[in-house]
């Protein structure tokens, strides 16, 4: 099992500096904020840092992520992506070293997706005395009612309502009034 990151809204398109995409394999991401001085941290980037995973395809951050399966083709490509990135973007002294380091963050977040398939998991991060301190919450799914999918059994979660316009419907005749102008 490893994690995926989900979006259930679009907040993490608006809350974060990069939103990670639907479905990219995860890792928390801490690598990130090492050797910066975290409380001066603000806005999007203090957001991501208090609560984003990071998609090891975008290094985009995600609110939440899902357990999932993975088989070994989609892990060794997550590490190499993540091994691409900790050379080309962290400064990584060599591929094999940042490959070694990508798997021990792989190896890291499947040990936070041993749960049930479709497990949702929370990231709460903070500073202590200096060091960077993680906390998870597991959020477990609802029973599916008949019909629902795997890829839905989380929307039950969310209520959305359609707000109807008390407003008469407005329309413009653009071929009259471009007749009317000649």
């Amino acid at each position: 099992m490893m994690l995926r990151t989900i979006r259930l809204d679009p907040s993490d398109t608006f809350v974060f500096p990069l939103a990670a995409e639907p479905g990219e394999w995860a890792v928390t991401g801490s690598f990130l904020f090492w050797g910066r001085d975290v409380g001066s941290l603000a806005g999007k980037e203090r957001a991501a840092f208090r609560s984003g995973f990071v998609g090891v395809d975008s290094l985009g951050f995600s609110t939440l992520v899902v357990c999932q399966p993975i088989n070994p083709e989609e892990r060794a490509a997550a590490i190499e992506a993540l091994a691409a990135h900790l050379v080309a973007k962290l400064g990584a002294p060599s591929l094999d070293a940042a490959r070694a380091a990508a798997e021990e963050e792989i190896a890291f977040a499947s040990s936070l997706a041993e749960h049930d398939e479709g497990t949702l998991v929370a990231l709460h991060r903070g500073e202590e005395d200096g060091e960077i301190r993680e906390q998870y919450r597991v959020l477990q799914r609802r029973e599916r009612t008949e019909g629902a999918d795997s890829l839905h059994a989380h929307a039950r979660a969310f209520t959305f309502h359609e707000e109807v316009d008390d407003m008469p419907e407005e329309r413009v005749d653009l071929i009259d009034m471009m007749a009317t102008r000649r």
